[in-house]
């Protein structure tokens, strides 16, 4: 029922930013919002493409968009960010946390200081917002794919691709980031109706490609019968597929990639990685920043808004219903 509810309200605000443009257009014909955009880091594509749409919709209302983000995925530096940003006094902030309960406190500064508050990707506390229960719930929403379910569509797409049998892992980044926590907990509770496949232990990689690969490499020599492993980021994906090709089984230990940039599409096309999960960042992005605009002008907003996923793989990859997924860089 939650999903259904997640997944609807995409469809809701799709279907009532027009009518949000339209009533409230004549309400702040006078003010140029500034929307400030601070994402997980400045360097991944799944992030500029995010940036993207929000400029698209900030062109289509007449806004600003302040970008300004960290090198890193890191609280640390993350949050020094955050300060300068609310110094600056934007109207609103889009902001994708890098931790569920280290950003807490420095976001209650932003929400103290009268600054509507809406997360994209990732979230604070539970990600559930407005409920009155919690450290984390003064965000106005959250928008961001379902990632439980992005994490069943991994697994059963490695099903598919190991032939439903045979041993695998996740490669993940670190424990409390929500997003990549929601998939691992959704491949795996679909990989529980999977009685031929064995689930072996998580190996984080702290977000470092040369680790994963790495990890993969001894996860191989452990386990010689090893037949596939789903990286849950970007950089679980491309360096869990360049320990395979180091391992020298390319084409014979599967791997399932989440998130779509030109590197990972670049391995689709040669085998190395089987499936892509795409999100839609784009839409993450646009949302946001129409959200954001609806909320200054007086209107309601989803507490959850959600954006889907395309599957991408060698036989799809050129197809242009497909390839518009694919992320900028």
């Amino acid at each position: 029922m939650e999903r259904r509810r997640f997944l609807q309200s995409a469809t809701a605000i799709a279907l009532s930013a027009p009518a949000v443009l339209t009533v409230t257009r004549a309400q702040a014909e006078n003010k140029k919002f500034r929307i400030a955009l601070i994402p997980g880091l400045t360097t991944d594509a799944f992030y500029i493409t995010m940036h993207k749409g929000a400029e698209a919709a900030a062109a289509a209302i007449g806004a600003q968009i302040i970008f300004q983000g960290a090198p890193d995925f890191n609280p640390v530096t993350q949050v020094p960010v955050l300060d300068a940003v609310i110094a600056k006094k934007p109207d609103a902030i889009l902001i994708a946390p890098t931790d569920t309960t280290q950003l807490v406190q420095p976001l209650k500064k932003a929400a103290d200081a009268g600054i509507p508050l809406i997360t994209v990707d990732t979230f604070i506390g539970t990600g559930d917002y407005q409920t009155g229960a919690g450290d984390g719930d003064f965000p106005l929403s959250y928008i961001a794919s379902d990632n439980v379910l992005g994490g069943e569509i991994a697994a059963r797409s490695l099903a598919l691709a190991i032939g439903d049998k045979g041993k695998v892992y996740v490669s993940n980044v670190k424990p409390g980031v929500s997003t990549t926590d929601q998939r691992e907990q959704g491949f795996k509770s679909e990989m529980a109706k999977h009685p031929g496949i064995t689930v072996l232990e998580t190996q984080f990689n702290d977000n470092d490609a040369n680790k994963a690969a790495s990890q993969l490499q001894a996860v191989y020599a452990r386990n010689p019968d090893l037949a596939g492993v789903f990286g849950a980021n970007l950089f679980s994906g491309l360096g869990s597929a360049n320990g395979v090709q180091q391992a020298g089984q390319s084409g014979t230990i599967k791997v399932v990639a989440f998130d779509a940039p030109g590197s990972v599409v670049d391995n689709l096309k040669s085998g190395l990685i089987d499936f892509a999960i795409a999100q839609h960042p784009a839409e993450i992005g646009y949302y946001g920043v129409i959200s954001a605009y609806a909320h200054l002008t007086g209107q309601s907003i989803p507490t959850k808004i959600g954006t889907g996923f395309t599957v991408i793989n060698k036989s799809n990859v050129t197809d242009p219903a497909v390839a518009r997924f694919i992320y900028a860089e």
